[in-house]
C-alpha cells in the first residue's frame, strides 16, 4: 500500500493543476469554468446527476450503488435523527425553534455567510450552537448523534435546489481562503484536493475511480461502506488530508469551514439527495 501511494504521489506531482481557479476572476465566473470543465470532461452526464458523485461517471458502479440505494443502510439513521430532532431539550425548546421553517427542507441553504459574525455557518455548526443557546452540552462533529440529526434534515431537503450566496467582501475572502485551501498542496505526498477531483477525476486508484468535485457537498451526510457508520463531510475532508499524509484540522475549524463553503457554492444548481451511501 505504501508503495502504491508513493507511486500515486508521484504520478499527481507530474501533472497540473486543472486551470479553473484564477486570481482574478469573480466567484461567478470561476463558478461557470468549474462547472463547464466537468460538462466537457464528462459530455455524457446530465448536470443534476453530478449530485451522485462517482456513480455518476461509473455504469458499473453505479448499478451496485442503486443496488444498496434500494434498502438503503442509513434509513434508520434518518429515523433516529428524526427522533432526535424531535425530542424536547430541558427547557422545553427544540431544534425547531432555531432554525427558519422549524428546520424542515431548509438544508439547502447551508453553508452561508454570517455578515454580522463575519464567518460561514454550517448546518452542523448551526445545530451546535442552537444546543448551546439552550442549555445543552454540544455534540461531536463527525459521526453519531450529529450525523443522524443531519441526515434527516438533508432528507426533508431533498431535491432542493443549491443557491449559495457570496453577499459581501468579507464572504468573498472566506471564499477565496476555501477555494485557496482546494488548490493548495499539502501533507507529505505535497497533493491538493483538486489533483484527485479536478485534474484525474475519472482515473482508477486501484479498484477505486477519484470522483468529480462538482457535486461533492450535495449527498452528505454518507454511510461509508469503509466507516460502516454514517459521517459529516467535515470527517470526510479530514480523511482526504490523512490520506495525503497531512495533518487535519478539526471538524468544524474555519479552514474546514470555509472548504466546505466554496466547493458548495461551486455545486450551485445542484439538488440535494443526501444522506447518501458511498464505498
Amino acid at each position: 500500500m505504501k508503495k502504491l501511494t508513493k507511486k500515486l504521489g508521484i504520478l499527481l506531482l507530474a501533472l497540473p493543476l486543472a486551470q479553473v481557479a484564477v486570481a482574478d476572476v469573480s466567484p461567478e465566473e470561476e463558478l461557470v469554468k468549474f462547472q463547464n470543465y466537468y460538462k466537457q470532461k464528462f459530455p455524457d452526464v446530465p448536470f443534476q446527476d453530478f449530485a451522485n458523485g462517482v456513480y455518476s461517471i461509473d455504469p458499473a458502479s453505479r448499478e451496485q450503488w442503486e443496488a444498496l440505494e434500494e434498502f438503503p443502510p442509513y434509513e434508520i439513521d434518518i429515523e433516529e435523527g428524526k427522533r432526535l430532532f424531535e425530542t424536547p431539550f430541558a427547557n422545553g425548546k427544540s431544534y425547531a425553534d432555531c432554525f427558519e421553517n422549524g428546520g424542515i427542507g431548509i438544508a439547502q441553504n447551508y453553508p452561508y455567510f454570517d455578515t454580522e459574525k463575519k464567518e460561514v455557518i454550517t448546518l452542523a455548526l448551526a445545530i451546535n450552537r442552537c444546543r448551546i443557546e439552550n442549555g445543552e452540552k454540544p455534540l461531536k462533529y463527525k459521526k453519531g448523534k450529529i450525523a443522524k440529526i443531519l441526515a434527516y434534515m438533508a432528507y426533508t431537503s431533498r431535491g432542493n435546489t443549491l443557491d449559495i450566496k457570496i453577499p459581501n467582501k468579507d464572504a468573498l475572502e472566506a471564499w477565496k481562503k476555501g477555494r485557496q485551501f482546494y488548490f493548495s498542496r499539502r501533507g507529505q505526498l505535497n497533493l491538493a484536493c483538486a489533483h484527485c477531483h479536478l485534474d484525474n477525476a475519472g482515473r482508477r486508484i486501484r479498484a477505486d475511480i477519484l470522483s468529480p468535485a462538482l457535486g461533492h457537498p450535495t449527498h452528505f451526510p454518507v454511510y461509508r461502506s469503509k466507516w460502516g457508520e454514517l459521517g459529516t463531510l467535515h470527517r470526510r475532508f479530514a480523511g482526504c488530508n490523512k490520506q495525503v499524509r497531512a495533518k487535519p484540522f478539526k471538524a468544524q475549524s474555519e479552514e474546514y469551514r470555509n472548504l466546505e463553503y466554496f466547493l458548495t457554492y461551486m455545486s450551485n444548481g445542484l439538488k440535494l439527495n443526501g444522506p447518501g451511501v458511498r464505498k
